[in-house]
C-alpha cells in the first residue's frame, strides 16, 4: 500500500506506540486523525506534523472506553476526509497486580479499553473501511497468546482482542478488508509506568529495564511495513515468536519459563 493521502486513525496518539506511529504514517504522506484523551499533547502532535510533513492531521479528544466517543473520533475522520483507510486501534492500558489482591473495577477498565474501545472504533469505521478496502489494526501483545502472572486483566483483554479480530478477518474474507493483529513484544514506552496497580491506581514506574526493549518508533516501522505488506499477524520479536509456539506445543514448560521470567521483574509479584 502506497500511503500518500490515505486517511489513518489511530487511537491512543499522544505517546508510545500510537504516537510512533502516527510520525511514520506522516513521513510516507498519510492524512492522519489521532484521537487520545489528551488532547493539549494532541493538538501540539498534530502541528508538529503537519508543519514538518506537510500532510493535514486532526486532534480529536476521545475516551475510548465511551461509544460515544468513538463514533465522534470516526465521524470526525469522514467529515473532514470523506474516506478511512486505515483504523489503528492502539489504545491501551496495562496492570500489575495479583489477581487474589485485585479491585475487579480494575479488569473492567482494562476490558473497557483495550477490547471494548476496538470493537466501538472498528464498528463506526467499518462502514468507510469496506468501501476502500482498507485495514483494520489491533494492536495487541504477545499477552494475547499466553497469559502473563500479575497481568490477568492485560491479558483476558488482548485474548479477546485477537478473538475479535479473528472472527473478523474471516467474516471479512471475501470483501478486500485487511485485518492485521500487531503482537509488539516488550516495548519502551510508558504502559508500564501507567499500568494500574490493585486499587486502579497507576504505578508511576516502570516494574523492567526498559533500555533493553524494543523502541516504540521501530515497533511502528514495522506495524506501518506490516499494513503496507497486508499482512495478517504481526509477531515482533524473537522472544514473542519463541513464547507463543512452546505455549502451543508444551504449555506445560511455558508455565514455568513465563513464572521464572517474572519472578526477575523489580519488586516482583511472584517468588
Amino acid at each position: 500500500m502506497d500511503f500518500k493521502n490515505k486517511v489513518v486513525i489511530i487511537t491512543g496518539a499522544s505517546s508510545g506506540i500510537g504516537k510512533a506511529c502516527a510520525e511514520e504514517f506522516a513521513k510516507r504522506g498519510a492524512n492522519l486523525v489521532l484521537g487520545a484523551r489528551q488532547y493539549v499533547t494532541l493538538c501540539e502532535i498534530t502541528a508538529d506534523l503537519e508543519a514538518r510533513y506537510g500532510i493535514r492531521a486532526v486532534a480529536v479528544q476521545a475516551d475510548v472506553s465511551k461509544e460515544e466517543d468513538c463514533e465522534v473520533l470516526i465521524k470526525n475522520a469522514s467529515v473532514t476526509f470523506n474516506k478511512i483507510d486505515v483504523l489503528v486501534n492502539n489504545a491501551g492500558l496495562s496492570m500489575r497486580a495479583l489477581f487474589n489482591d485485585l479491585d475487579l473495577s480494575v479488569l473492567k477498565n482494562l476490558m473497557d479499553v483495550n477490547f471494548w474501545g476496538t470493537v466501538y472504533c472498528t464498528k463506526y469505521a467499518l462502514p468507510e473501511i469496506l468501501k476502500t478496502q482498507g485495514s483494520v489494526i489491533g494492536v495487541s501483545s504477545i499477552a494475547g497468546y499466553r497469559g502473563l502472572p500479575g497481568r490477568t486483566g492485560y491479558s483476558a483483554s488482548k485474548f479477546a482482542m485477537n478473538g475479535f479480530m479473528e472472527s473478523l478477518r474471516t467474516e471479512l474474507l471475501k470483501t478486500g478488508v485487511h485485518v492485521m493483529v500487531a503482537c509488539p513484544g516488550f516495548t519502551a514506552s510508558n504502559i508500564r509506568v501507567t499500568a494500574l496497580a490493585k486499587d486502579g491506581a497507576s504505578h508511576g514506574e516502570t516494574s523492567m529495564e526498559e533500555g533493553k526493549m524494543m523502541s516504540a518508533e521501530e515497533v511502528a516501522t514495522r506495524i506501518v511495513d506490516g499494513i503496507a505488506a497486508r499482512k495478517r499477524t504481526l509477531v515482533m520479536t524473537g522472544q514473542g515468536k519463541l513464547t507463543v509456539w512452546i505455549n502451543k506445543l508444551l504449555p506445560a514448560l511455558a508455565d514455568k519459563l513465563v513464572f521464572n521470567h517474572f519472578t526477575k521483574e523489580k519488586n516482583a509479584l511472584i517468588k
